[in-house]
């Protein structure tokens, strides 16, 4: 329930960020359209965003025949995790990175890129899928999604109120009501994501650690996703922002403004966190405590079908 209610909470101010924007630009009558307009997004966010954050990414599904080693990994790791099988795309881009979405377990999809297929070996691979099924199994997605899809909205207000703000006579405050939307709309929704993002990117990190079976794996990808995706650009991130919180390490780096985007923590205290995990004897929960061992010596469901 507590989980349920920060959602609400979170929704609910983004909401609120849409009627005062609405406010600033038209008044009263602004601040209604904007009220009715946010309810509108909320309803086809909660249905559709996962959908939407696909579409944006050009992300395609795949199949078992076109990623069989992948489907492996999915398949298993939702298996040990007790979890409904997600849907799995791939995203035909240079840059390592993966994200989780879907409103609930039952109608979630796992997107890594080609880029992060190729760089990274089996257990790297584990680990970053197990972190995003654990994101759907906590249901961070629901959240994150619809995030995503309303701070978009708000920039797009944002530029409305850049070519047409201060036209209306409407707006209690003009000019400056407009320049307001333009500066702080954008701005609140980022600091709504940094709060959502944060926090739930650690504990998706322990959870997914004891889902894979092995917390060093997901450390090791942590290391190569961070230093590759700085080299490399993502420019379907860069002109969709509001979504960057979803990915497992930050996909922006080649505009000015997108440190104001970074919601992830330090990749680096990530990677501590989960060495100093593996090297706890009683780390794992009865995930781990149910496993096969694999040729590595060390804890894991999921099945090594390497030669």
């Amino acid at each position: 329930m507590n989980g349920y209610f920060k959602t609400a909470i979170l929704l609910a101010g983004l909401t609120a960020l849409f009627m005062v924007a609405g406010f600033a630009l038209g008044g009263m009558d602004g601040m209604m359209v904007a009220l009715i307009f946010a309810v509108g997004i909320n309803f086809f966010a909660y249905w559709n965003s996962d959908k939407i954050v696909l579409s944006m990414h050009g992300a395609v599904e795949a199949s078992p025949e076109s990623q069989p080693e992948l489907f492996s990994i999915v398949s298993s790791l939702a298996a040990h995790a007790e979890m409904p099988m997600p849907r799995v795309y791939i995203i035909d881009e240079a840059q390592p990175n993966a994200f989780a979405t879907g409103r609930n377990p039952e109608n979630a999809a796992v997107a890594a890129t080609a880029g992060l297929i190729k760089l990274l070996n089996r257990d790297e691979v584990t680990g970053v899928m197990a972190h995003e099924l654990a994101h759907i199994k906590n249901r961070d997605t629901l959240i994150m999604t619809v995030t995503a899809t309303i701070a978009g909205a708000l920039s797009m207000l944002a530029n409305f109120a850049m070519f047409f703000g201060g036209r209306n006579r409407n707006s209690p405050l003009g000019g400056v009501g407009a320049l307001l939307v333009m500066l702080l709309a954008p701005f609140a929704a980022m600091i709504v994501q940094m709060a959502i993002s944060r926090s739930r990117e650690y504990e998706a990190d322990r959870i997914g650690a004891q889902i894979a079976g092995e917390p060093a794996w997901l450390a090791s990808a942590l290391g190569k996703l961070e230093q590759r995706s700085k080299a490399i650009d993502n420019m379907r991130a860069e002109e969709n922002p509001a979504t960057a919180h979803m990915f497992i390490v930050n996909p922006l780096h080649t505009r000015k403004t997108d440190s104001l985007f970074s919601t992830h923590p330090a990749t680096i205290n990530r990677m501590m966190r989960l060495v100093s995990m593996s090297a706890k004897k009683d780390w794992h929960d009865s995930y781990a405590a149910n496993s096969s061992t694999n040729s590595t010596g060390r804890k894991s469901s999921i099945p090594d079908t390497r030669d």
